[in-house]
């Protein structure tokens, strides 16, 4: 028995709903390369990170949704503005952030987009799979990180925070026998 591929012209809410946080992700991602204000880009991030960890959910991929979730927006751009405001880096617009080729990285960036989505409409042309929800498997790895490794993930943390608080005494003045 041979299934019929369905028409690109009556996609179904699950396909409108992937495409439409696709969108969201490429014009945050568009937003964040071009603003000039460091806290804003780390919040256009954020709305990056977002959309994708609900395209991974449209995806049923719950765990790598979460893990998406929890890892780039939980902690790298949580990261990324402490050392925003713990280095006193210039909040506002900085004439500094740009590099005057403008041109030449839109025409690269134009060429390589262009590279890759033919590269992928080349290779993915005739392939299909329908977007059925599957078990996920949540459970079982949740089980195997909480198991088999709960004592590395916890020394992580612990050095995560010595870090952090190191960060915090370095960066302030009125403490006696800190750095200037």
């Amino acid at each position: 028995m041979t299934e019929a591929v369905p028409s690109y012209l009556s996609p179904t809410g699950q396909e409108i709903v992937f495409l439409l946080l696709g969108a969201v992700a490429v014009g945050s991602a568009l937003l964040v390369v071009t603003t000039k204000q460091l806290v804003h880009a780390a919040l256009w991030l954020v709305l990056c990170f977002g959309a994708l960890a609900g395209g991974y959910l449209v995806l049923t991929a719950e765990f790598v949704a979460w893990v998406q979730v929890l890892i780039y927006v939980g902690a790298v751009v949580v990261l990324m503005l402490f050392g925003i405001m713990l280095t006193r880096a210039p909040i506002g617009r900085s004439a500094d952030l740009d590099s005057g080729n403008r041109l030449v990285s839109a025409l690269v960036a134009v060429a390589t987009a262009a590279i890759l989505v033919t590269v992928v409409i080349d290779g993915f042309r005739t392939a299909y799979t329908p977007l059925t929800p599957g078990p996920g498997a949540a459970k079982a790895l949740g089980a195997s990180v909480f198991a088999t490794w709960v004592l590395p993930f916890e020394a992580l943390s612990v050095l995560l925070l010595a870090a952090l608080i190191g960060a915090i005494v370095l960066s302030r003045t009125d403490i006696p026998g800190a750095a200037p």
